[in-house]
């Protein structure tokens, strides 16, 4: 018998609340989310952010726009935290200049609200 893996169920879980968030309560902090999800320390955003990251790579591998942009970091200008870019780099949807990285966010942003649900 295998194990359920649990970033993959958050993640599931994460994709739920994102699609089903009113879009006035969009962008949300991953604190936010944390919430949405009931999710009680320790490493609350440590776990939101893993399982942004496995939405963000399913999200590569089917051709679908991020739903991991419509989180964001407290700190910071109201952007995803650096591991957002970072991924997004790595999977070759977000340019490797770090001054387009704002930009290039906000595209997706757009593109994530419009293709949810």
């Amino acid at each position: 018998m295998t194990t359920p893996d649990p970033v993959a169920a958050l993640a599931v879980r994460a994709r739920r609340v994102l699609e089903l968030a009113p879009e006035s309560l969009l962008p949300m902090t991953y604190q936010q989310l944390a919430e949405a999800l009931g999710l009680a320390p320790p490493r609350t955003i440590q776990r939101v952010a893993q399982a942004l990251e496995a939405l963000m790579e399913e999200d590569a591998r089917r051709g679908r726009p991020f739903i991991a942009a419509l989180v964001v970091s407290r700190r910071g200008e109201g952007l995803p935290a650096q591991g957002f870019f970072d991924l997004a780099v790595a999977l070759g949807r977000f340019p490797a200049d770090p001054s387009a990285h704002a930009e290039a966010w906000r595209a997706e942003f757009r593109r994530a609200l419009a293709g949810r649900g």
